[in-house]
């Protein structure tokens, strides 16, 4: 089993937030593929990371799906369709080895 992170962004580059909409369509595509998703957006988390000379910062809000299986190709096509529809260079999404206990 393995638990699929997606690290989604608060904010467009000039800083105006992405519209609700754009997060409930990714909630409902990932619900219809996975049964179920989890979602943590209350307080939104705070990324940064070197690029150049500086340090870059954004919000970002959290959505996990578990799946049996890892469809690495479907994955691959997932991100880049959330990195248009958020004008992003890169949506980080992360899978880890999960474990039903």
């Amino acid at each position: 089993m393995h638990l699929v992170q997606l690290l989604l962004p608060v904010y467009d580059n000039a800083g105006a937030a992405f519209p609700k909409a754009l997060y409930e369509d990714v909630r409902r595509e990932l619900v219809d593929r996975f049964g179920g998703i989890t979602t943590y957006s209350r307080a939104p988390a705070k990324g940064l990371w070197r690029d150049g000379g500086g340090v870059d910062r954004d919000d970002i809000v959290v959505y996990e799906v578990m799946a049996d299986a890892l469809d690495r190709a479907w994955w691959a096509g997932y991100r880049a369709s959330l990195e248009q529809r958020f004008a992003q260079d890169e949506v980080v999404v992360r899978a880890l080895a999960a474990e039903r206990l």
